[in-house]
């Protein structure tokens, strides 16, 4: 049975915030730039799920360009000496830390998957029977970045029926 989620917008925004300055601009030169746009557009995406007390996911997608600057960031690389294990690794890593957050926030008993990571649009992935609840979403030098919390739906519709 799934719980109500007690971390809202302003959580996953202090999040998000603290991981970015932590491992992505530490020098606080190039901070992520909210747009509130949840319709922007993305290339490629990873995500965690959390279960037990609470059902859902955590996604974080971007643009091609916006990954390959996060892995360099993250693992102190230049840009051209990025390859695409090198951002697949990042990008698994960076919703498994925002994941972690979020697992920390919840009530006993939730557990956080393993990261998946594709290199594909995230409308190429789904995640059946959930909504939407938060997201942060914005511009990184001039590229798409979100991180967004879906919950199952499953429980509530079966507490329902």
């Amino acid at each position: 049975m799934s719980v109500e989620v007690e971390v809202d917008e302003n959580d996953l925004a202090e999040m998000v915030e603290q991981v970015w300055e932590a491992y992505l601009d530490p020098e606080g030169v190039s901070p992520l730039m909210q747009t509130y746009d949840e319709n922007q557009p993305s290339e490629v995406h990873s995500s965690v799920s959390i279960t037990g007390s609470w059902s859902g996911h955590v996604v974080y997608a971007s643009s091609r360009a916006a990954a390959k600057r996060a892995a360099a960031a993250f693992l102190a690389m230049e840009l051209e000496e990025v390859s695409e294990e090198d951002i697949s690794d990042t990008l698994g890593e960076l919703a498994n830390i925002v994941g972690g957050n979020v697992k920390a926030m919840l009530p006993a008993g939730a557990q956080l998957s393993l990261p998946q990571v594709v290199l594909a649009p995230e409308s190429s992935a789904r995640y059946p029977n959930t909504e939407r609840i938060s997201g942060v979403y914005g511009l990184w030098e001039g590229e798409p970045v979100s991180i967004s919390m879906w919950q199952s739906s499953t429980d509530t519709k079966e507490e329902g029926a």
